[in-house]
């Protein structure tokens, strides 16, 4: 099982909270974030990064259902 990741780079604010929470996962490019990966194995880190990002810019998937920004 792997987890798609993206980050919505016209929303992203570049705050930089996902890469304080899920470093291994995301970095910060030109003032906004990217995954490192589009394809990573299940961590809990990174659905907190996407519950944590002030502007949603975060989806993550499973099996093409969105999973991350939880509710």
């Amino acid at each position: 099982m792997a987890w798609e990741v993206s980050v919505d780079r016209a929303r992203c604010l570049g705050s930089g909270i996902c890469t304080a929470l899920a470093a291994g996962h995301f970095a910060m490019a030109d003032e906004h974030s990217r995954p490192r990966a589009g394809r990573i194995a299940p961590d809990e880190a990174v659905l907190d990064a996407a519950d944590s990002c002030p502007a949603g810019a975060i989806t993550v998937t499973d099996a093409g259902e969105v999973i991350g920004p939880r509710d």
